[in-house]
């Protein structure tokens, strides 16, 4: 065991280079959702079961701008791994000119279902609550996803500090926007709700003001940028960037759709169940986002070491990765069956959402490894551009296997929401052990093509 674990030591730190900024670039990102979480839920159940949905809602389609700015890594980082800096330069220019269309036509698409939301079956407190603070959210995906395409750019080049810095700032700025706006203190109105939603947009805003000239002017990339003004704009390129974004985000959007349709679902049950929803959800959002670091860090290496034709370097970045997850998750299992009564009292005032958000809690518990793994293995195959039968295995697996067993749990079988999430649980599962059959037909074939 000690032999093996020396062995991959050096990749255990690699992995660990690229994946420490990004755990707090991403931790940092859903601690400004938790944070939320907790003082909203403080104001009111009905207040906490709103966000609830508005949130939901909102992942549907911020997950359509994460997914295609991903698609810039795999192919930057490919490029830079090779030293071409005249294909990483018309990489970078491609991606950034893409992204307008891409970020003006989500923004329409995020506006014109708020319309859509009375109808979705939530109380009508509840409802009222939502769609308002919706909207301010919709408002900050210009500069959210302003930050990703920038931040997509970076890792591609192998660079996760500058995100990582802006992320805490914008992060501290959101915590005491927070305490001015949801409650009113320093003479500034308490908006409640609202207050989150303003404080949300302001912080994603100071995101992309920290990060834009962070990356442009670090002298590291200075003979890829000298080529930004030289190279031309190709639709080609643009295309390719598009349909490997594109799977991607069409994979994550599935993958959220669970959980979103599972949020509507609880909220047909009642208000406290949706709002113990939520405190259950943000917790393991959290610890995801974390692993999802790890898959991102993967994807990088991978990418990279791809572009260098090292296919030992590949197969032991990417089992590493596996090791990596499952040490991380595993703690996260015990701690959340372990302090399964103690946690949802740090974010409601409400012993009913408390009694709820325990019992989900520990079903979190159960699905924490298969989630872990489930997001790394998809980090690996998106370092080799591997892209296209991951949608259609996260199809299966959300929509065909764990929806419909969340549906039959909860209202067939009259489990409530516990049974919406047993129905992730089975999804999830499904979906690790399908990626993981994938990586092990995509290396087959390399293994005999790359240098060992």
């Amino acid at each position: 065991m000690f032999t093996a674990i020396k062995t991959y030591l050096p990749y255990y730190r690699r992995l660990g280079k690229l994946a420490v900024p990004l755990v707090l670039t991403q931790s940092g990102q859903m601690l400004m959702q938790l944070i939320d979480i907790a003082m909203v839920g403080h104001v009111g159940t009905a207040e906490l079961a709103a966000s609830s949905f508005a949130n939901s809602i909102f992942l549907l389609v911020i997950v359509l701008g994460t997914g295609i700015s991903i698609g810039i890594t795999p192919i930057l980082g490919q490029a830079f791994g090779e030293k071409r800096p005249v294909l990483a330069a018309a990489v970078i220019k491609n991606s950034m000119v893409l992204s307008v269309a891409v970020i003006a036509s989500i923004f329409f698409l995020s506006w014109a279902l708020s319309w859509f939301m009375p109808n979705m079956g939530q109380a009508q407190d509840v409802s009222s609550l939502a769609i308002p603070y919706y909207r301010l959210l919709s408002w900050s995906l210009i500069p959210m996803l302003i930050f990703l395409v920038f931040k997509q750019i970076g890792e591609g080049l192998g660079n996760t500090m500058y995100a990582m810095i802006s992320t805490l700032v914008s992060l501290f700025f959101n915590v005491f926007l927070n305490y001015l706006l949801i409650f009113g203190h320093l003479g500034f109105p308490a908006l409640g709700l609202q207050g989150a939603g303003y404080a949300t947009l302001i912080s994603r805003t100071i995101l992309v003001i920290m990060l834009v000239p962070l990356l442009l002017r670090s002298s590291k990339y200075k003979a890829i940028y000298r080529q930004i003004s030289r190279v031309k704009l190709s639709t080609q390129r643009m295309k390719q960037i598009f349909s490997t974004g594109l799977p991607i985000a069409l994979q994550m959007l599935i993958e959220v759709s669970l959980f979103a349709f599972g949020s509507i679902m609880i909220g047909w049950i009642g208000e406290i169940e949706l709002a113990a929803h939520q405190v259950a959800n943000g917790l393991i959002g959290f610890t995801f986002m974390m692993a999802s670091s790890l898959g991102m860090a993967s994807t990088i290496r991978i990418s990279i070491q791809y572009g260098n034709k090292n296919f030992h370097e590949m197969k032991m970045a990417a089992k590493a990765s596996k090791h990596l997850v499952l040490l991380f998750m595993g703690i996260c299992s015990a701690l959340y069956i372990s302090l399964s009564n103690e946690l949802p009292k740090l974010f409601s005032d409400d012993p009913l959402v408390w009694k709820q958000a325990s019992s989900l809690l520990i079903i979190a518990g159960v699905f924490q490894l298969v989630d872990g793994l489930q997001v790394v293995f998809l980090g690996v195959l998106r370092g080799i551009a591997d892209v296209k039968r991951p949608f259609w295995i996260a199809a299966v697996s959300y929509m065909v296997i764990g929806l419909p067993v969340s549906y039959i749990f909860a209202f067939v079988l009259d489990f409530g929401p516990e049974g919406i999430w047993l129905g992730f649980v089975a999804g999830l599962s499904v979906a690790a052990l399908s990626f993981h059959l994938r990586i092990r037909k995509q290396f087959n074939p390399l293994s005999r093509k790359i240098k060992q």
